[in-house]
């Protein structure tokens, strides 16, 4: 008699084809590479961000004016910029601002695009107030308003994180009410409604779990979105403060000196074009990973 385990053995077994047995897992991660690739580059930039008080070499703000734009070198790994400071600690310091803006303006705009995009979808009275709004502060280009905002309020990060969510939020209030209009109408919803269910447990229990997939995605593209607008606005001088290292700021300062010293602005915009590439990536994705018409296929 074949024993017990026999039939799960021969189920992991390699098919007799010749084939070879994929795990579970493995099937996943081919089939969303762009994801698996995404989330990589994105950890080692948040790495290199983080580990930037052990991996600098120098300290940002040391002027050392004998050793203006020198070349990369073992010293200087990336060279000097027009002050004599070292380009690699920059570099690595300036990732933080970068991910600190991000991951700030994708939380915060998804949390209140939240609430006021639930708030115009279900509450008919509050729906005309808040989606005009909207449409006011999206007329608006988001460079400008942003602009205005630094110009108006003290530079420094916190107005330049309040300054990118301001255009960000109507976009993300649009998408909440689109779904939450789509999701009021549903059997499950009117159930609830009929059952005498309080309408901020219905908005948590029933409608939000079923807003998270999109909600994720969208998040994604605001982060990429706002790490771009910070450097713009750090490069046209109404970022962060010019003493912060920051890659919009390291390219600002450098774009005086391109003929002579492109390692100035060369380094921090390839670590900025790898790190909006690794967001899209991610939010790419996720988003084939979360699509319910894709979830057969996996």
């Amino acid at each position: 008699m074949m024993p017990s385990s026999a039939p799960s053995a021969l189920k992991n077994a390699p098919p007799g084809d010749g084939t070879v047995f994929v795990p579970p897992r493995w099937r996943w991660a081919r089939k969303h590479p762009t994801l698996i690739l995404g989330a990589v580059l994105l950890l080692v930039v948040a790495f290199v961000a983080l580990a930037a008080p052990w991996i600098a070499t120098h300290d940002p703000q040391d002027i050392d004016p004998l050793a203006r734009m020198q070349l990369p070198s073992s010293e200087h790994w990336f060279g000097t910029d027009a002050l004599g400071r070292d380009v690699f600690s920059r570099t690595v310091w300036g990732g933080r601002v970068s991910l600190i803006v991000g991951i700030s303006v994708a939380s915060v705009s998804a949390l209140l695009g939240v609430v006021l995009g639930l708030l115009a979808g279900f509450v008919r009275r509050l729906d005309g107030i808040v989606m005009r709004i909207m449409d006011g502060l999206m007329a608006i280009p988001g460079i400008l308003l942003a602009i205005a905002l630094m110009a108006v309020i003290r530079a420094s990060l916190t107005t330049v994180i309040v300054a990118i969510i301001v255009p960000e939020v109507p976009r993300v209030v649009r998408l909440v009410r689109s779904l939450a209009l789509t999701l009021r109408e549903q059997l499950f919803v009117e159930a609830a409604h009929a059952v005498g269910t309080r309408l901020p447990t219905i908005l948590l229990r029933h409608v939000l779990p079923n807003m998270v997939a999109p909600l994720v995605v969208q998040a994604t593209f605001i982060a990429a979105s706002a790490v771009l607008l910070e450097a713009a606005l750090s490069f046209l001088g109404v970022g962060v403060p010019p003493t912060t290292p920051s890659w919009g700021n390291m390219m600002a300062e450098g774009r005086n000196f391109v003929a002579v010293a492109f390692h100035i602005i060369l380094y921090p915009g390839v670590l900025l074009a790898v790190t909006v590439l690794a967001i899209n990536l991610l939010g790419d994705g996720l988003r084939d990973a979360l699509d319910p018409r894709l979830a057969r296929q996996l």
